[in-house]
């Protein structure tokens, strides 16, 4: 184990607790600081571009999490049925999550061009529409924008997860529910649907973490613009931290972030737990 605990210590362990030492000074590039106290902490709490970055995560990080999960799952059951040419669809729908996220950021950058997008241009032709779409300089637009971005990269992980999990479950319980006159619904929900939360838990948790703490999507659409309305914590981080100069401020940002991921770390713990409910075991 010493190896794998040394990594852990050097690349985990000490990045964050110099990440939580800086949250408590006033360092800055090129200079050390000087220990404050919470004065980072108290100047963020009315710091309305930090509020505006938390609404803009929490939001950003529940409705692409929700669509992933519904997407992912709706894939995830047609890919599980005998379908022709099945292993290459399964290879296909991997093609968003292994691009690159700054190739994956580029390609929709064009897509939503205030002059060149070819959603525009479509509706144009269709007709539905007399001027392009201002995708990413409008606050609202921009947000839903970046969203769509995030999950089409995400379903793939989801999808392929969950398909992993589908093919777990005995195909005789569903012969056994259908004999006993069960719906396609109610074999869902009582069979699919109750063996799957383990795996549900786990994916879902990694999704909430990947969207909780996606930069880089964010960073080369918006930058967090127009007017910091897609912000995330993390990009907001960054730009006070390495552009702006501020050290603490950003460290104390990134901070700010941590309670929120152990909340999604609690939620797998107690997904987890249903599992030895689910074989018999005590709650």
């Amino acid at each position: 184990m010493a190896p794998a605990a040394l990594f852990l210590l050097l690349f985990l362990t000490y990045p964050l607790g110099l990440g939580v030492w800086l949250g408590f000074t006033d360092a800055s590039i090129g200079r050390a600081g000087r220990f404050i106290g919470l004065e980072n902490y108290e100047y963020l709490w009315h710091d309305r571009v930090f509020w505006l970055s938390v609404f803009n995560t929490v939001l950003y990080t529940a409705l692409a999490s929700v669509l992933k999960f519904a997407l992912g799952l709706w894939l995830a059951i047609i890919l599980n049925e005998h379908l022709p040419f099945k292993t290459f669809f399964r290879a296909v729908i991997l093609l968003p999550w292994v691009v690159p996220t700054v190739l994956s950021a580029l390609a929709f950058w064009w897509i939503y061009d205030s002059q060149f997008s070819i959603i525009s241009w479509v509706l144009m032709q269709a007709g539905l529409i007399s001027a392009p779409i201002n995708f990413l300089g409008d606050p609202w637009n921009a947000r839903l924008s970046v969203m769509a971005a995030n999950v089409w990269r995400g379903i793939p992980f989801v999808a392929i997860s969950l398909l992993a999990g589908l093919q777990t479950i005995p195909a005789s319980l569903h012969e056994a529910a259908a004999l006993d006159g069960a719906t396609s619904w109610q074999r869902f929900r009582r069979i699919t649907l109750p063996l799957l939360t383990p795996i549900i838990a786990v994916v879902m948790t990694f999704s909430v973490l990947f969207t909780f703490t996606d930069f880089q999507l964010i960073y080369v659409l918006t930058k967090g613009g127009p007017v910091n309305a897609t912000h995330l914590m993390a990009t907001l981080s960054f730009q006070r931290g390495i552009p702006g100069g501020s050290l603490g401020e950003g460290a104390a940002i990134a901070v700010a972030m941590v309670p929120f991921l152990l909340a999604a770390i609690l939620f797998s713990f107690f997904g987890l737990q249903r599992r030895k409910w689910q074989q018999g075991g005590g709650d």
